[in-house]
């Protein structure tokens, strides 16, 4: 196990410092903005940088790796709490904190039972489509906040948009003016002088504007006074049955940050050079999100954003996830009252320009030029997310999830080999259909486990390579031989298709054998009773050498 902040020296410290107060400069808007699309006080974005934060950055195998709420993350907790309680409310913050609880627990059963693999069945294209609707139904909320627009954030995604088409007559002209000019800033700032953070000077120079000219006169909506000091140590509080109610999203909030936070963390030590933990850091994040419901925040995920901000700066460390807990904690200790005046426009600028990439729309391009079905999975999961909630995004993720993957299963690649009659060369290439691999011997391979999926299918193509042999006038078939080399496994409903294969072989006078066979699979056949006094040969070759012109009822022992 790795000691804590492991990479950090005396040459990289002051690097690492100067990266952390990078990190604050960047984390503390966005928080702020992302507590707000949760539907909690900006405080409950701030304590997220302070104690889930220290936990995580301590416990984490992942040097570069952030955790903090993000925006997929916040649109998932307004959306599953939201019918529970009333945005703002104290009951709808216990929620959160329950929620949040309920998270972490789950990623520590992940790690413990290593079960993180689950999420891998959250492939690019749902992953798209499902933070894809979450970025669409958060834009449309920031989008009202950018033009000073009411509606209710916590509505249905068509509820919003005709909130905001309704209400743009009562558009605020100045909340207009400083959304733009923000917008600006942050898009033309990120591409010309993309080390500056654009969000805080945004952030700071708003606030001075609408301090100095009085425009929360002119109807600027601001953040409002924000309470001072620390974090302070809390347990939700709420009968049993609720807590049932919040395993669903919990459940969607432990998915995609695994499938997203063990991605990033693997690519950036792959890229960097160091070793990292899939169940420690999946452990971290339970250490995390139990702080977080412990200490007044909401559920934390992976920042892909602000990982990639600081591998730019060059950190290496989790030092400055530290640094961004201690300036959080002077910020709430010391300087709450620079946070009231904020102008809502602004932080709706950036968590709007923030969000932007999450769309997906180059994904979903990349996804229609290379695979179809692929495509139509990801509009789907993103249609399901932005028209009838986050949940049933994440449930209707994994079954067509199963069904690309049963898809791909059931027509896996079934070959007859050819054989060109030397004994040197390999007996890997396809025969022409129609073939037999040698005078009476039909060797088939599967390119693929054993199962439900794909059991019928493999045994009509074995019965299509007999017909078609006897058929094309190439002799009669005596014996067939299944390369098992790619087999791993075999189910029982596989099992139960081989022997429907079995018998029609036998009543045809074809013998049936197996050839490079695994061990693993080897005790699989024996178990299910497909093996018993079968040939198995060590090699296809050895099996044609011993089978080939031989009648059926023949077969040479090849154990």
């Amino acid at each position: 196990m790795q000691r804590p902040l492991a990479g950090l020296t005396r040459r990289n410290l002051v690097r690492e410092l100067v990266a952390g107060v990078t990190l604050i400069a960047i984390a503390i808007p966005l928080n702020i903005g992302y507590a707000q699309i949760a539907g909690l006080p900006a405080t409950a974005g701030l304590y997220a940088l302070i104690v889930p934060t220290i936990v995580y950055a301590l416990t984490v195998s992942s040097r570069q790796l952030v955790a903090s709420p993000d925006a997929a993350a916040a649109a998932l907790v307004a959306s599953s709490i939201g019918g529970l309680a009333v945005a703002g409310s104290d009951d709808y913050a216990t929620l959160a904190l329950a929620q949040a609880i309920l998270c972490g627990l789950m990623f520590l059963l992940l790690a413990v039972f290593k079960l993180g693999f689950l999420a891998n069945f959250l492939s690019k294209p749902i992953l798209v489509g499902f933070v894809g609707g979450l970025a669409l139904d958060i834009l449309v909320s920031q989008v009202a906040k950018m033009l000073g627009v009411k509606i209710d954030s916590g509505g249905e995604f068509v509820d919003k948009v005709a909130g905001l088409v309704t209400g743009l007559g009562t558009t605020n002209l100045v909340s207009l003016t400083i959304s733009v000019l923000s917008v600006i800033v942050l898009l033309g700032g990120k591409r010309f002088l993309p080390a500056v953070p654009w969000a805080l000077v945004v952030l700071v120079v708003a606030t001075v504007v609408v301090v100095v000219a009085s425009l929360d006169d002119a109807g600027v909506s601001v953040l409002g006074e924000v309470p001072a000091g620390p974090p302070a140590l809390t347990w939700p509080v709420i009968d049993w049955t609720t807590w049932l109610l919040l395993i669903p999203s919990a459940i969607a909030l432990t998915l995609v940050t695994t499938a997203e936070g063990l991605l990033v963390s693997r690519s950036y030590g792959e890229k960097r050079g160091y070793p990292t933990s899939p169940n420690r850091d999946l452990f971290a994040f339970g250490l995390g999100n139990l702080a977080a419901g412990a200490s007044g925040s909401f559920a934390v995920g992976s920042s892909t954003s602000r990982t990639a901000a600081m591998d730019q700066a060059g950190s290496r460390t989790q030092l400055p996830s530290l640094v961004l807990a201690v300036g959080t904690l002077l910020l709430l200790l010391f300087g709450t009252a620079l946070l009231a005046d904020i102008p809502s426009p602004a932080i709706g600028a950036i968590v709007g320009v923030a969000i932007l990439p999450l769309l997906g729309i180059r994904d979903f391009i990349g996804l229609w030029k290379a695979d179809r079905f692929e495509f139509v999975v990801g509009a789907v999961c993103f249609l399901v997310t932005l028209f009838i909630g986050s949940i049933p995004g994440i449930v209707v993720a994994f079954v067509l999830a199963l069904v690309n993957l049963a898809k791909r299963a059931a027509n896996p690649a079934i070959d007859v080999l050819a054989s060109s009659g030397e004994p040197s060369d390999s007996l890997l290439d396809e025969a022409p259909k129609g073939q037999v691999t040698a005078p009476g011997v039909v060797v088939v391979r599967l390119a693929a486990p054993l199962f439900f999926a794909n059991g019928a299918v493999f045994s009509d193509a074995v019965k299509r390579a007999v017909d078609r042999a006897d058929a094309a006038g190439t002799g009669p078939v005596h014996h067939v031989v299944v390369d098992m080399e790619a087999v791993t496994d075999v189910d029982v409903t596989g099992a139960e298709s081989f022997e429907a294969l079995l018998a029609w072989l036998d009543r045809k006078g074809i013998d049936l054998a197996f050839s490079r066979v695994r061990p693993d699979a080897r005790a699989r056949l024996t178990q299910l009773g497909l093996l018993g006094e079968r040939a198995a040969y060590e090699t296809n070759r050895a099996a044609l050498a011993a089978l080939a012109e031989r009648p059926a009822g023949h077969a040479a022992d090849g154990d």
